[in-house]
């Protein structure tokens, strides 16, 4: 734009329209895209065989991607993986939100570190939101000392969906951390209540926190997850909460007495503790240790390891078969006329899945015929 200035009213003045400014961009610099390498299946488990735990992250990550390409890559590093896994033990640590599950962990974790040394994973598990399908993954920073030791590995994993209070993929995530080494595996919760039987289903202790002041007598004879406990601690026993802390226990003594005897022949015991203040930690984990040597000399702990391979077996073959349903494209396009009659009344919907199923199975016996011929 020309200056004003260097109009003829101006004689005497002359403003030079200046130097053009240079790009902010070095024309010198040749600019290179850095392809990041990918990991074959065999160099991934060398790297967590040696306990690298990025590339056990990045293993943790392939595993739970829905991506079909990823899924068939993971379950070739889990099968080369499984002869290293296997000795550890996992605890499994639950209890309704709120009662310091996070914090007690943090305790439990520096406390058995500092005890019985090796190494530790905790695989927090993170509620999904219904509506935007996400997740915080923010357990870790309430585990304050145990996120920056350098013997423990802390992956918090969102639920997306999965019943039970675990993710999907928390199984083969075990067997992963195991293979890096880890001696010792604290499974987290979502803290739902009582329906964490999934949880139950891969650990070989289940541990219970509970609060005082939760309920009477009635909750605690309820089945669900009291019945499938392993041990039994309420926590914030401090200041003025002991006396009700105790009298928590007692009652959770007494509600034990109406369960049956466990398959195990180990009675559940009841502890109080303070994760706040540190209080009865040792107490906990002398627990838990003598119920190992104890399933390990009856031969339960053996005999738990097999059936939940076996429970996971079916699982596995469950949601496959899921999958399968839902990515069939004959399905794919019949779902949405299903949705349509079901909310015009004109069909109920059971008939409405019976229907759906049916084609499903009409499917796969013409494919079946047509590989026949």
């Amino acid at each position: 734009m020309e200056h004003p200035e260097n109009s003829a009213e101006y004689a005497g003045l002359q403003v030079n329209s200046g130097v053009e400014q240079p790009s902010i961009i070095n024309p010198y610099l040749q600019r290179k895209r850095f392809k990041r390498h990918e990991m074959t299946a065999a160099e991934m488990v060398e790297g967590i065989v040696k306990g690298d735990v990025t590339i056990l992250s990045q293993a943790v990550t392939l595993v739970e991607s829905v991506n079909p390409a990823h899924q068939a890559k993971a379950q070739e590093v889990i099968n080369k993986c499984l002869p290293y896994s296997g000795n550890s033990i996992r605890v499994g640590i639950s209890g309704v939100p709120g009662a310091g599950k996070s914090t007690s962990i943090d305790a439990f974790g520096i406390h058995v570190l500092k005890e019985k040394g090796g190494k530790l994973a905790v695989l927090a598990i993170d509620p999904s939101s219904e509506r935007s399908k996400g997740s915080i993954l923010g357990d870790k920073t309430r585990m304050e000392k145990l996120s920056v030791h350098p013997d423990s590995f802390i992956r918090p994993s969102p639920t997306a969906g999965s019943l039970g209070g675990v993710a999907r993929k928390t199984r083969e995530t075990i067997i992963l951390c195991e293979a890096a080494g880890f001696d010792k595996i604290f499974v987290e919760t979502v803290g739902v209540g009582q329906s964490e039987t999934a949880c139950h289903s891969m650990v070989d202790f289940f541990l219970l926190i509970q609060l005082a002041g939760t309920g009477d007598e009635l909750q605690g004879i309820k089945r669900g997850i009291m019945e499938i406990s392993d041990g039994i601690v309420i926590n914030k026993c401090d200041g003025e909460n002991v006396d009700k802390c105790q009298m928590a226990a007692t009652n959770f003594r007494n509600a034990l007495h109406f369960f049956p005897m466990p398959e195990s022949g180990w009675l559940p015991k009841v502890l109080c503790y303070s994760g706040f203040f540190g209080i009865g930690i040792k107490e906990i984990w002398d627990m838990v240790y003598q119920y190992i040597d104890f399933v390990k000399a009856n031969g339960y702990f053996d005999y738990r390891r097999n059936e939940q391979s076996k429970y996971w077996m079916y699982e596995t073959i469950n949601e496959h078969l899921r999958m399968n349903f839902y990515n069939n494209p004959i399905i794919q396009q019949k779902l949405e006329a299903a949705e349509r009659t079901v909310l015009a009344g004109e069909q109920t919907s059971f008939t409405a899945a019976q229907s759906l199923l049916d084609e499903y199975y009409n499917d796969l016996e013409n494919l079946e015929k047509s590989r026949t011929i």
